[in-house]
């Protein structure tokens, strides 16, 4: 709980002691609707609301002032409980779309940087067998704001296993590493993210987009890797208007 939280907390309750303790002190024998301490507790709550039923007013001039008392306390204390409602909704809401807050996922997709390739996936995934109804994460550093709110977003470098276990790699059924152009050798880059992800996920189809094909490491994955080089996804995309991973999965148990 924030500081603020703890100060309208405090003031509420030491309004509720103080002004229905008060108010019982002061109306009790001059007042014939004060019969017994609930009725000022009752009371307080009725005018520290501003809701005024007028059941019980206070008669006594000590009386009213401790009314006065409780109406400003409870103006001020309500508004502000209202505010920080709403300003603590608007901060979850900001971190979300940040990328900041872990998730809750499973049998889901994760997409390991975000670049244009990435970005003709996200848009052929509702078109293909098998991916159209699932949930798709977005794991990157690349942009700061998530880029699709339809879909979830962590920020961060997917090498990263504390990154990756944000986005619940280890209970996702499909994920998809593009290349990082920023790095001097971007295959060696993405196989060590699909290594990565290997170890929390060995179950999991991982599709990787490479950008040499031949290059060394590639002889190395294992069977549920599928290497799709950057011509390749071109091609799938020129031809059929979307990206199928089915036919990439389809094409390595061919081979």
């Amino acid at each position: 709980m924030g500081k603020q939280a703890k100060f309208l907390a405090s003031l509420a309750l030491a309004s509720f002691v103080l002004g229905s303790m008060f108010f019982f002190i002061f109306e009790k024998g001059h007042n014939p609707n004060v019969n017994n301490i609930f009725d000022a507790i009752w009371w307080w709550v009725v005018t520290s609301a501003t809701v005024g039923y007028g059941d019980i007013v206070p008669i006594t001039s000590q009386g009213r002032m401790v009314a006065i008392c409780s109406i400003l306390v409870g103006v001020f204390v309500y508004t502000n409980i209202f505010a920080y409602i709403a300003q603590s909704v608007m901060l979850a809401l900001e971190k979300r779309q940040k990328g900041l807050v872990p998730l809750e996922l499973s049998d889901h997709i994760v997409i390991c940087e975000y670049t244009a390739p990435a970005d003709e996936l996200i848009q052929s995934l509702p078109y293909c067998s098998g991916f159209e109804n699932k949930k798709i994460v977005i794991v990157t550093d690349l942009v700061n704001v998530n880029p699709y709110p339809a879909h979830e977003f962590v920020y961060g470098v997917p090498i990263n296993p504390v990154i990756l276990k944000k986005a619940c790699v280890q209970n996702a059924s499909d994920v998809f590493i593009f290349a990082n152009m920023r790095f001097t050798d971007p295959d060696i880059k993405t196989v060590h993210v699909a290594s990565r992800v290997l170890k929390l996920n060995p179950k999991a189809r991982i599709f990787l987009e490479v950008i040499n094909k031949n290059h060394d490491l590639l002889k190395h994955l294992p069977g549920n890797i599928v290497p799709i080089s950057s011509s390749e996804l071109l091609i799938d995309v020129l031809h059929n208007a979307k990206m199928d991973p089915n036919e990439w999965f389809k094409k390595q148990t061919t081979t």
